[in-house]
């Protein structure tokens, strides 16, 4: 079996669809010739019209097309059905990243029912409830944070916000209050937006946490996530 044609099964076996980070998890690279087979999965992917690009890291089989954008409500140009996939496979990209580290990974319960590529995200985050790490009015704005990593001594140490379309001065409202946590910030979202979110954190009142703020691209996120799960399997080799 040629290596494109493992790559074709692997992804039939996934549904259709999968994120590098999960090919490269599944496939069994010991008869490929390369010293670097994941950038070899990449080459396949992106150079063969058997795949067709659904979002940064996420790929899917052509054959499957029009069913896969289907199930994924991106068969139209229902712009609020765009942006609603967009802010839950990002989130549950942070997710399995943060489960991928051993993090303890939380979200908040207006999104547990929404769905990563086809999965409750209540199913990806291994707390179900937060930590109450603090006082109750500081825990109430946690809780709204699109995703909380905690470490093994139960205390927040990354707060991710996704902003799609959104407004990113809120995001570094919720960010202001929980200065006081040594704990890092993220705004995930497009490159496009890098600006915007370059001029919003010039503004005086985020003077106190500019620096401990950080811009992540979606592409730089879905890297994050396949070399995270490169990670977990050299461990496990």
């Amino acid at each position: 079996m040629t290596q494109i044609q493992q790559v074709i099964e692997v992804m039939r076996s996934e549904g259709g669809f999968a994120t590098f980070g999960r090919l490269n998890s599944l496939l069994g690279f010991a008869t490929w010739k390369t010293k670097t087979p994941e950038a070899t999965v990449r080459r396949i992917v992106q150079d063969s019209q058997a795949f067709f690009k659904v979002r940064p890291g996420l790929w899917a089989l052509t054959e499957r097309k029009d069913e896969l954008l289907s199930m994924f409500q991106l068969d139209g140009d229902d712009k609020k059905k765009q942006d609603a996939f967009n802010h839950s496979y990002y989130q549950g990209l942070i997710l399995e990243i943060g489960n991928l580290r051993h993090m303890r990974t939380f979200v908040p319960s207006q999104d547990k029912n929404k769905l990563f590529l086809g999965k409750p995200m209540r199913e990806i985050a291994t707390l179900p409830q937060i930590y109450e790490f603090t006082y109750p009015k500081i825990v109430k704005k946690a809780k709204t944070v699109d995703v909380i990593w905690f470490n093994e001594r139960d205390m927040p140490c990354a707060f991710f916000e996704v902003e799609h379309s959104t407004d990113i001065k809120n995001s570094l409202l919720k960010f202001y209050e929980l200065q006081d946590f040594s704990a890092k910030f993220y705004i995930v979202a497009g490159e496009y937006r890098r600006k915007l979110f370059d001029d919003v954190t010039n503004y005086s009142i985020f003077k106190p946490i500019k620096r401990r703020i950080e811009f992540k691209s979606y592409d730089f996120l879905s890297q994050l996530h396949s070399q995270a799960y490169g990670q977990v399997k050299s461990e496990t080799l």
